[in-house]
């Protein structure tokens, strides 16, 4: 079914919206959430909320891109899924280790996830991703936006681990610097 076709059985408070959405995004945010919290059942449960917060949102939200707008609702629930975990001493995702890599590039006075959440800052970074080549932006947004593993990010561009991981801290490194210039000057 097309996304328009979704969006409108969320506009009649049809509850096959939600079917029809995880049938076709339900794996796509699994993986999201599985990414950030590194456990099947809270990504599971993140995605479950997903549903929901689609379900009280839509309408009045009329989302442009579904997919996208499912991922944003999964990676700040799983977010804030991980703070709570981690607060526990629970979790075992990639979103600490990708905060750790970006840390190098946010200013000492905030923590990157207070960063992150800026506004301005988020377009900032978005013009800097728009002077990427299109594969160092998708990889550098699969790691840092998805929380993909490098060893996944590795096998999608069919290249070793530490090509990536050399192209992304290049990327960070200059993220950093053109940061300072606009952003931290």
């Amino acid at each position: 079914m097309e996304d328009s076709g979704i969006i409108e059985l969320f506009f009649d408070r049809d509850e096959q919206a939600i079917s029809r959405s995880i049938e076709k995004y339900g794996s796509y945010l699994h993986t999201i959430a599985k990414n950030i919290l590194g456990s099947k059942e809270d990504a599971e449960e993140c995605v479950n909320e997903t549903w929901l917060a689609a379900w009280n949102n839509i309408p009045p939200e009329r989302p442009g891109c579904l997919r996208a707008y499912f991922a944003k609702i999964t990676r700040n629930i799983a977010t804030n899924m991980y703070r709570r975990n981690n607060s526990k001493k629970r979790g075992g995702g990639q979103i600490g280790v990708v905060f750790e890599e970006l840390s190098e590039c946010i200013s000492d006075n905030m923590s990157a996830e207070d960063e992150i959440e800026n506004k301005e800052l988020v377009l900032y970074i978005n013009r800097f991703l728009d002077s990427l080549t299109e594969r160092d932006r998708v990889m550098f947004v699969r790691r840092y936006f998805f929380a993909d593993d490098i060893g996944e990010i590795s096998v999608r561009f069919g290249v070793r681990d530490n090509y990536i991981r050399a192209v992304l801290s290049k990327t960070r490194r200059k993220l950093k610097k053109y940061l300072e210039e606009v952003y931290f000057k």
